[in-house]
């Protein structure tokens, strides 16, 4: 009789179990409508086949969670080898927000200042003409808060020319890969450990691994080396591999949608950095001006300190765009709901495909 009722309470436990992990029927748009996920996933596939789209990571955010995550497609069109769970694809300028992350952490450890110029660790390993001699008063004034929220009037990429600075730093809007690049050397430099694998791993150690980012990196190593999707352009492979050795904080993060939700997760919820510094990231430190092109554009009003902001009838937007052209990627997430939207695509036309999966699960950027 005891075992007859061992068993029983077994049963039970394993039917309750499996009901609680069972993957919900729908999803929750930013404004709580519900979308059955297998419209959701029929949508997808659409979209994609009569855009030619080759490969896609997606991850929805519901009540601070991953409510959905899935990959579609092939991670090469020639081969047609499909993209699977363990797919890596490049995250573009998603790379800045993250690495943002990553500085803030490095502020709340005492390790680097927002306010301290980045030239005074520079200034012994610039390369000769970095600079140009117009620019260099203004460069010296260019702090971790300026670059973070895209005001230090550098060029979005140099392009091995030297640096004209467009505009006293801190007094305008300029959108730059660049200064992101001499930041992300400022910090190597400041701990001691340059700009290489070793700034890798403590992005790891500080950031990714606490997060439950197991396939974020920003420098190449053998897990991406195997798992990292082609890129295409034009509908043809890319057969050229961005092996990385420097971190890129511009422009190198390899990742995935389910990766970098938990990071967005982190946003909402701020486990991993104190909640003062979060909400000093999400603060806007860069208002645009009326004639700014993004904000005549897009609705934009401002940067904060690694996302680009957009008020929305559900509440503040936080976003950020990612294009490396043989990859794109997009994020956003709405504080105010809970709410989160990432895709990475290996291809130049991952835009369209958000232009029409919008018209399923509302505006997303």
């Amino acid at each position: 009789m005891k075992k007859l009722s061992y068993i029983l309470l077994l049963l039970i436990s394993i039917n309750f179990c499996q009901k609680g992990n069972a993957q919900s029927k729908n999803i929750k748009t930013v404004s709580g409508k519900k979308v059955s996920i297998s419209h959701l996933e029929s949508r997808i596939e659409h979209i994609m086949d009569s855009i030619q789209l080759p490969g896609l990571s997606i991850a929805i955010i519901n009540d601070a969670r991953i409510a959905y995550h899935n990959k579609f497609g092939v991670s090469n069109l020639k081969t047609q080898e499909p993209v699977t769970k363990e797919s890596i694809f490049e995250g573009a300028s998603l790379s800045k927000p993250l690495f943002a992350h990553f500085v803030m952490k490095m502020v709340e450890k005492g390790k680097f200042n927002l306010d301290e110029p980045i030239y005074y660790f520079l200034k012994d390993i610039f390369p000769e003409n970095t600079i140009a001699d117009d620019s260099f008063e203004a460069y010296k004034k260019i702090t971790p808060r300026i670059v973070l929220s895209h005001g230090t009037g550098i060029p979005n990429w140099a392009k091995g020319k030297p640096i004209e600075i467009a505009f006293e730093p801190g007094t305008d809007f300029s959108y730059s890969g660049e200064a992101y690049q001499h930041m992300g050397a400022a910090l190597g430099t400041k701990l001691g450990i340059g700009w290489g694998s070793q700034l890798d791993s403590l992005f790891l150690k500080e950031v990714a691994h606490p997060l439950g980012m197991q396939r974020s990196f920003y420098t190449w190593n053998d897990v991406l080396e195997k798992h990292t999707v082609k890129g295409h352009m034009n509908g043809k492979v890319n057969m050229e591999m961005h092996r990385d050795k420097k971190v890129g904080p511009g422009y190198s993060l390899r990742s995935d949608a389910y990766d970098y939700a938990l990071f967005l997760i982190e946003m909402m919820k701020s486990n991993n950095l104190s909640p003062t510094l979060r909400d000093l990231m999400l603060k806007e430190h860069n208002h645009f001006k009326p004639n700014n092109k993004i904000h005549l554009e897009t609705g934009q009003t401002g940067w904060g300190l690694g996302f680009a902001q957009k008020p929305t009838p559900n509440g503040m937007m936080h976003l950020h765009t990612g294009n490396n052209h043989d990859f794109q990627a997009y994020a956003m997430f709405v504080p105010d709901q809970k709410y989160g939207f990432v895709i990475f695509g290996n291809s130049d036309n991952l835009f369209p495909f958000l232009t029409e999966i919008e018209k399923l699960i509302e505006e997303q950027f």
